[in-house]
């Protein structure tokens, strides 16, 4: 019924739209609330490793360059590397005592954080696809 070629560039428009948008809603709130960053320096510098809190800044290339580059397909397998990274660190930072916990109505807590890490993954293993600024 669909062409197998236009079905697996579709569906990884469909992925790349539905990360890198719901991913640029987080990265617009930032910019839009920029108490967030002192908060995200804070831990950074509190984690005791000798990393400066400038290093929050970096949540822009995460949550805002890096959305952007996917939605567009402009070397999507690094933005999705990227986000994955991002998720890596916010996990660390913010979510760790959650990994084994549940919701109230029994999901896991992490599962938004999940969908980021694995659909950045996801989209760093598979590219761009065909409809793409720079298909790869």
């Amino acid at each position: 019924m669909f062409d197998s070629i236009q079905s697996d560039a579709r569906g990884k428009l469909l992925l790349r739209l539905t990360v890198g948008i719901l991913m640029l809603f987080h990265g617009v709130a930032k910019i839009m609330n920029p108490g967030t960053l002192e908060y995200i320096g804070t831990s950074i510098a509190s984690m005791g490793y000798g990393l400066p809190p400038a290093i929050a800044y970096g949540v822009y290339l995460g949550e805002v360059v890096a959305p952007l580059m996917i939605i567009f397909g402009l070397f999507s397998r690094i933005g999705g590397f990227i986000v994955a990274a991002n998720m890596l660190v916010a996990i660390v930072l913010v979510h760790v005592g959650d990994v084994f916990a549940l919701t109230s109505h029994g999901g896991w807590q992490l599962e938004l954080q999940a969908f980021y890490l694995l659909g950045g993954l996801s989209i760093m293993l598979l590219g761009s696809g065909r409809i793409a600024i720079r298909a790869d």
